[in-house]
């Protein structure tokens, strides 16, 4: 049990895996001092700064395990027991945003954009940026490697609605295609897919929020946008019906809210992120990105994801609420035939203790042309969301998603399968996607969803509780997927639907 530490000045936050065990409870100590929780995370805090710190946790088997244990040695034991010194951070030099030399004004109205660069081009390594207690607005902001900021409560760092405000345009991704789209609220990195990471060691945290312009930004984009390419989207005539909607194109340069391009070693915590005006946190050629303790806001964005790790590895998301208008999390790789040929794949995703509110839910795909693998969702409530868990692709896609653990969680339903929409791009792989190697155990399906589009009516929908729709190629269909211990409410609707399918395993499946 490998323990992961965050650190702040006062502050220790750690997360462990749950290694596919099914565990009752975990015992957590810093220096002697013990508690218990049922969560793979705990945080410390009101600590010392700079100050080390012993910690250990064990991990006792539940019921169910240790009925298949023998030994009584082992059934009076912890099965795992882990421990590491931590070392809180040296207390910041603050910079506060409302002092000279910089006098932002948090008033909701006041224009702070070149203030609030003017702070953060200025923030050392040993500093912090401070956000004390109003409403901050501003346009397009730019971070630096080795950098903080943080938001006290009842501060909002605010986009404006003006896409004017996120000029100059910047090189990005979206939707698994390279292009030059508006800037982000907050940017940091320099887009290279054929490069590592040129950006790193960022801390955004605190207990206030950082909002844009929402639908409102994102819809007067797509209007300009629209009069700006109007020769170009006659041109496509019925191919526009390739498109996911009659917009999509013009959509691609919407600003996110929080981008991240060939970063490391970047971490968001404790804030509020609302109304990006597609994406609120888009990861693009990164690693080692974390996000907990947030929430996030984007309920009535067309687009609105959360989370989305975008051809990036080992990223962490925790202890998070969605109230998305679209997906909460989606692990991406690209789309053909650039992301085949870019070919950088998301892999060591780890995603747990999140709860949807609204939204989609947890989905990888449809653009995975780089291939994903390796991602572990555990103790999850996703009972509220449209689709659940989703794994999706188009024909054209190529590549693979494989490897993906799903444990203890509560969800609406689990969907994995071939899709039509999404389908623009040129193919280059001769062949279909693999969705192979996958594993879901402990998991509550509901087989009913609430329609994203008719919350305030109550849109409560019955569905399958699984879908298992593969490709219809030869040595394609989805394969090698096993269902253990899993509970489905017993419906009216069929519970599990399949086709194109190959050696799909279910052991322990009870009705409710």
């Amino acid at each position: 049990m490998e323990l992961h530490s965050l650190v702040t000045d006062s502050d220790i936050t750690i997360w462990w895996d749950t290694e596919g065990v099914n565990v009752s409870e975990y015992e957590v100590s810093i220096d002697g001092n013990v508690s218990r929780t049922n969560k793979t995370h705990y945080i410390w805090d009101n600590l010392n700064a700079d100050t080390e710190y012993n910690i250990e946790v064990k991990a006792y088997l539940s019921d169910k395990e240790m009925e298949n244990v023998e030994e009584e040695s082992v059934k009076e034991s912890s099965i795992k027991e882990s421990s590491i010194k931590v070392r809180t951070s040296k207390i910041k030099r603050k910079i506060d945003i409302t002092k000279e030399p910089y006098n932002a004004i948090g008033d909701g109205k006041t224009m702070n954009t070149a203030v609030i660069q003017k702070a953060f081009d200025a923030c050392g390594k040993g500093d912090q940026i401070f956000f004390p207690k109003g409403d901050y607005m501003t346009g397009a902001l730019r971070l630096h490697s080795d950098m903080e900021i943080y938001l006290d409560e009842g501060a909002i760092l605010h986009g404006t609605a003006d896409f004017h405000d996120y000029l100059p345009m910047i090189k990005s991704r979206f939707e698994g295609i390279e292009n030059m789209s508006y800037s982000s609220l907050l940017n940091a990195g320099e887009l290279d897919h054929n490069s590592g990471p040129n950006c790193s060691n960022i801390l955004i945290r605190g207990k206030g929020e950082i909002r844009s312009g929402g639908q409102k930004l994102g819809m007067a984009i797509i209007e300009d946008e629209t009069h700006k390419q109007k020769e170009y989207l006659e041109s496509l005539g019925d191919k526009i019906k390739e498109y996911e909607t009659d917009h999509t194109i013009q959509g691609r340069v919407r600003p996110r809210l929080i981008n991240l391009s060939n970063c490391s070693n970047v971490r968001i915590t404790g804030v509020t992120l609302s109304d990006g005006a597609c994406w609120n946190v888009h990861m693009i050629y990164c690693d080692d990105i974390v996000t907990d303790h947030v929430t996030i806001n984007s309920y009535g964005v067309w687009n609105g994801d959360g989370w989305d790790p975008d051809s990036s590895t080992n990223c962490t998301l925790f202890a998070t609420v969605f109230n998305t208008g679209d997906d909460g999390v989606a692990i991406k790789s690209g789309k053909n035939p650039e992301g085949n040929i870019v070919n950088r794949p998301s892999e060591h995703i780890r995603v747990f203790d999140c709860v949807s509110k609204m939204g989609h839910g947890i989905c990888i795909g449809s653009e995975m042309s780089g291939g994903v693998s390796d991602v572990r969702i555990w103790d999850c409530d996703l009972s509220d969301s449209w689709c659940g868990i989703e794994i999706k692709g188009t024909k054209k896609r190529g590549a693979y998603v494989r490897d993906i653990h799903v444990s203890d969680c509560h969800t609406s339903r689990i969907l994995m399968h071939s899709v039509l929409y999404n389908d623009d791009g040129e193919r280059v792989s001769p062949h279909p996607p693999v969705f192979e190697d996958c594993l879901f155990e402990r998991v509550y399906i509901q087989g009913h969803y609430t329609d994203q589009h008719d919350f305030e009516g109550g849109g409560i929908k019955e569905s399958p509780a699984i879908e298992l729709y593969g490709f219809d190629e030869e040595g394609y269909e989805i394969k090698n997927l096993k269902f253990k211990d899993i509970v489905i409410e017993d419906r009216k609707v069929q519970s599990i639907r399949m086709q194109h399918c190959k050696g799909i395993s279910f052991e322990n499946i009870s009705f409710i």
